[in-house]
């Protein structure tokens, strides 16, 4: 901890308490911050601008270690890159990066028979979009089936509101067609002319599908679907094949998908499979079937096919046998080859089945933890599957496999600069053993030479929700930690989907606490094995994994020295109490209805915010963003005002809000580098590290 003497003599930031009762299931409760809701509020932005200063100045001893810390991690990028081609018919498609500017370049080289590469075509530059905003994301980007035009959509504020603007490649110039709060998520038919499009609702939640002819006014744009279950989102997916367009309408626990001939533009949306509560599914196309990727009668999902002719559910077949042990993440579907993505003992996988002979196999991976997913493949009649693959101590490699022969090749391993060698360091596997029994995985990254005896740091990362897998792959940012002697630990934890669909539901809803008790069980474990010091454990997690920041920290105070909670989620019963904010409908599948008692009592013993009580905490830093549309800059902004009442300030406690940002942070990637840098600087500060070398 960091004692009071140490604290720095800046006067600390005091938000005032205004009393705000509300009632709820008979029970009344008193939030004397929630007039922090209201931005419009000149009090609530000197507030936080207080917090910003105050942060600032309490780093400002640490400016020095942060920009070396900055510089480490830069010197370490390859400013100027060009990712691996994929080809589109006649175009190879690529994005590369130049030295100095901080966002990508879209590039493309046409293939002429017989004369080979064609000179380089930039179809679109991020740097110069991004000129004049302080904040910028590129959203959707599709060129069409011609090749003549792309479409794409930006946000400039952080809000998750996308602009769609489409460009004519031929002469270089935007057409007129522009269109406003759209998601990110768009579809070309194959006439070239016509685009598929999604708006958003007040909350954020893309639920409309239009259809825009190139010229028209969108004003008269053709409004196709709209999902009036506010549980529902909907997005956009064009098969590889190029036969089929389909409007995915998912909650939490179930799927609804629609598909269109994608050579009528005109024709209508039919619907898959009506949707069944508790079943989900996702669909790809390859000759005469559909094959489906679905939980009906198998919790951890498996593999059907339906008939294009009549894809009901009625009529849907096993593809494969269902294995609970092998859960299914996701396929991609070829003219010749299906790929599929499952799980095998917690760790994904690559299974590849040849249509004509029906027969399968795994590809080969043989590092202890990593990551794999699929890489670019927009060819549909090809024998080359592209794989992206990495681990805690392999940079991220592209991989093209032979689907005949098995065959691996590496197309580029992203360089990492600053002297960095696999050799000098270790990655593990180890298990944890929860409160119930389970085996919890964590992943360990560190130096090679280090001393099991108890001295060392360590940084310990979870998430654990949403059945999102955080599989192990390399962040050449975390070489600063190590450098250092750090344990960088990552913690598989439930609620996530490690392990499939019931390793999720084991950390959702009614089993939410296991989320947090594993993670728990997780630092004990590194403790006691001596993988690092109880006096220099360190915590990090951002928006739900910010709300297992906060309820571990109520939880066991004692356990941990620094937490890094990056837009938290830990306002969790007021916002899920406030059906107007955005994601609050649509996650009640995964938290649950406040206005149920059950859930209300649940959910009230766990949120962070309410159940901060005045004793000892670790350090504490916290980041918001005032455009954030996920979680709201309130949420970490009430809970920092809410410890700082509190008597026990024997610790730092720093809030740092982007004024110009949303959920995402800064956009730029160097900007990103300076967020990473100051937290940890922090980390470094409140371990009495910041003058120790790497």
């Amino acid at each position: 901890m960091v004692l009071q003497s140490n604290l720095p003599a800046q006067t600390l930031p005091q938000a005032p308490q205004h009393p705000h009762k509300i009632t709820q299931n008979s029970t009344t409760r008193n939030d004397p911050f929630f007039w922090l809701r209201d931005r419009k509020n000149p009090d609530t932005l000197k507030y936080l601008n207080a917090e910003n200063q105050y942060t600032e100045a309490v780093m400002k001893p640490v400016a020095a270690l942060q920009q070396k810390l900055y510089q480490e991690m830069r010197g370490r990028i390859q400013e100027a890159d060009t990712s691996v081609p994929y080809q589109i018919d006649q175009y190879d498609y690529y994005d590369r990066t130049e030295t100095g500017k901080q966002y990508g370049i879209y590039c493309r080289k046409a293939r002429t028979p017989g004369s080979g590469e064609g000179p380089e075509e930039v179809i679109l530059d991020g740097n110069q979009l991004a000129e004049g905003w302080k904040y910028f994301h590129l959203g959707a980007l599709g060129v069409s089936r011609n090749h003549h035009l792309l479409a794409y959509s930006t946000d400039t504020s952080g809000s998750e509101k996308f602009l769609l603007r489409i460009k004519d490649l031929t002469s270089d110039k935007l057409l007129p067609d522009t269109i406003k709060n759209t998601a990110a998520s768009i579809a070309w038919a194959n006439d070239s002319r016509t685009l598929f499009y999604l708006q958003l609702d007040d909350a954020n939640r893309p639920y409309r599908l239009f259809r825009h002819v190139l010229g028209q006014d969108p004003k008269k744009d053709t409004l196709l679907f709209e999902e009036k279950d506010q549980r529902f989102e909907l997005s956009l997916e064009k098969s590889r094949s190029r036969g089929f367009i389909f409007l995915v309408s998912e909650s939490e626990t179930t799927t609804e998908v629609r598909y269109l001939d994608a050579d009528d533009p005109a024709g209508d949306f039919r619907v898959l499979s009506p949707r069944t509560q508790g079943v989900l599914y996702q669909v790809d196309h390859s000759g005469d079937r559909f094959f489906i990727v679905t939980n009906d009668q198998a919790e951890n999902f498996k593999i059907v096919t339906a008939p294009v002719s009549n894809p009901d559910h009625q009529n849907w077949t096993d593809f494969a046998p269902y294995d609970p042990k092998e859960p299914v993440d996701a396929l991609e579907a070829f003219a010749h080859y299906l790929a599929v993505l499952v799980r095998r003992n917690g760790l994904p996988a690559i299974k590849v089945y040849d249509l004509d002979s029906g027969t399968s196999r795994y590809v080969d991976l043989q590092e202890p933890t990593y990551d794999v997913d699929f890489g670019d493949n927009p060819s549909f009649d090809t024998t080359q599957l592209r794989l992206e693959f990495s681990s805690l101590i392999t940079p991220r490699s592209v991989i093209d496999v032979d689907l005949e022969t098995g065959a691996e090749t590496v197309k580029k391993r992203t360089p990492v600069l600053g002297g960095f060698s696999t050799e000098d360091y270790t990655e593990e596997r180890v298990f944890a053993t929860a409160g119930d029994g389970t085996k919890i995985p964590i992943s360990l990254f560190y130096r090679k030479g280090l001393v099991k005896d108890g001295s060392a740091p360590i940084a310990l990362e979870g998430y654990g929700a949403y059945g999102i897998t955080e599989d192990a792959d390399f962040d050449a940012n975390h070489l600063c930690l190590a450098d250092r002697g750090f344990v960088v630990a990552l913690a598989h934890i439930r609620g996530g989907g490690e392990y499939g669909q019931t390793w999720y539901h084991a950390g959702r809803l009614l089993n939410k606490k296991n989320t947090f008790t594993d993670f728990i069980a997780c630092a004990e474990y590194l403790l006691q094995e001596k993988y690092g010091s109880p006096k220099k454990l360190a915590i990090a997690g951002a928006s739900a994994g910010g709300l297992l920041m906060g309820t571990v920290m109520n939880l066991r105070p004692d356990l941990f020295t620094t937490v890094i909670a990056g837009v938290p989620f830990v306002d969790v019963l007021n916002t899920m109490s406030d059906p107007s904010l955005p994601l609050t409908v649509t996650e009640y599948e995964e938290w649950g209805n406040p206005s149920d008692p059950t859930y209300f009592g649940y959910i009230r013993s766990y949120s962070p915010y309410d159940n901060v009580v005045d004793k000892p905490y670790p350090n504490l830093f916290v980041t918001a963003g005032l455009n954030d549309s996920r979680v709201s800059y309130w949420e970490p902004a009430k809970w920092v005002a809410k410890q700082r009442a509190l008597t026990h300030q024997d610790r730092l406690v720093l809030l740092k809000t982007n004024l110009g940002a949303g959920h995402m942070g800064q956009s730029g990637r160097f900007d990103r580098l300076n967020e990473l840098a100051a937290e940890y600087a922090f980390i470094l500060k409140t371990f009495g590290m910041a003058e120790q070398k790497p």
